[in-house]
């Protein structure tokens, strides 16, 4: 039996991303970031494909990191929430895991440790988030650079606008963390997807760090959609990883001034064909789509019409002619950016991406 919703991921598509990554921060290393279910894309099979290209992998938490040394993957991957606990710690260690450091506590956590661990320690240059304020590296670097365990110790940060037109705010995110790196000749990591694609990859310092120095972490642009506004993928030169389909599974004819779906807010303003496909908001489409939110059946751009259900959508195929159940659906994907259903649905293309559901077939293909 087919599957209702199935999301294709291809290989080729990972790979040419990450060259295009490659491209754009020449010299850099790449930590392709495989969280969150590799973006919804799988994690143990992504992570497969990227292991012998890639740099390195970049997971949030640590039963990720765990899952995937399970699966044989036997290259640096980075937790990038870090340890909390000993029990934590001790498991990170014993797995070879790199830790992320955003704290005086993850500090004292790894001066109890004995175990070897390579750290990134974590500066808050702006974002607010997690991360140790610049003015107390002074004092917390010469207590990891003397831990007990040792391992290979590393800088980085996090950029809270790149994704914007406007420079000011990642130019002075840049300024701090290069005022905070003062004496440091050490590696660091600073550029998300962003930060790639506006090429603000490094601080003003030119020749002080070494060749390969500088750590990139591709999360979205790896997947083939853009984190920037007003640049679509395709412009960018990403293909998309993932196609989401389904199909149609009735075709009914509606006369004017009949309504569709759950308070028949959507009412046919002429005689209409109504398709109806098998996803819903319980395989992950979004159920905050606008009514001109796109599909695309046979090749033609169509929308959805009335409220999404949890495992159906309505389409109006009135302009298709020879649309029939069975006929597929691409929600997003090739020809289809998923930012662009992402906009229509006032959300983001990260949220549709992680939100594929559990009884979403995914299929792997090259």
């Amino acid at each position: 039996m087919r599957p209702a919703a199935a999301a294709t991921i291809r290989a080729a598509a990972l790979h040419h991303n990450l060259q295009k990554v490659r491209e754009a921060a020449p010299g850099a290393r790449v930590l392709a970031v495989v969280k969150a279910n590799a973006y919804g894309h799988g994690l143990v099979t992504v992570a497969e494909w990227l292991a012998g290209v890639a740099d390195g992998l970049a997971i949030a938490r640590l039963d990720e990191a765990l899952q995937l040394r399970e699966a044989g993957i036997a290259g640096r991957l980075v937790v990038l929430g870090g340890c909390g606990t000993p029990e934590e710690l001790a498991e990170a260690v014993r797995h070879g895991l790199d830790v992320v450091v955003h704290s005086p506590e993850q500090v004292a956590l790894l001066e109890r440790s004995e175990g070897r661990c390579d750290v990134w320690l974590k500066l808050d240059s702006g974002m607010g988030r997690l991360g140790i304020e610049p003015e107390a590296l002074p004092q917390l670097l010469p207590r990891l650079q003397s831990r007990p365990g040792g391992g290979t110790l590393r800088l980085m940060t996090h950029m809270a606008a790149a994704d914007v037109a406007d420079p000011a705010p990642t130019a002075s995110q840049l300024a701090t963390f290069a005022g905070a790196l003062a004496g440091w000749q050490g590696e660091f990591s600073i550029a998300n997807s962003a930060a790639i694609l506006r090429r603000r990859i490094a601080p003003a310092l030119p020749g002080r760090f070494p060749a390969g120095a500088n750590w990139v972490r591709p999360g979205l642009m790896l997947y083939g959609a853009s984190p920037l506004a007003e640049c679509p993928a395709a412009a960018l030169g990403l293909q998309p990883a993932m196609s989401f389909e389904s199909r149609l599974i009735a075709v009914k004819r509606l006369p004017r001034g009949h309504r569709v779906g759950y308070g028949g807010d959507w009412r046919a303003e002429r005689d209409s064909v109504v398709g109806v496909a098998a996803v819903g908001y319980g395989d992950g489409y979004p159920w905050h789509s606008s009514r001109d939110t796109p599909v695309l059946v046979n090749g033609c751009r169509v929308p959805v019409i009335g409220r999404v259900s949890m495992d159906m959508i309505s389409i109006d195929l009135t302009d298709v002619a020879t649309a029939a159940p069975g006929d597929p659906v691409l929600l997003w994907g090739e020809g289809l950016p998923v930012e662009e259903v992402a906009q229509h649905a006032d959300t983001i293309a990260w949220q549709l991406l992680t939100g594929i559901g559990a009884r979403v077939t995914r299929r792997f293909v090259p």
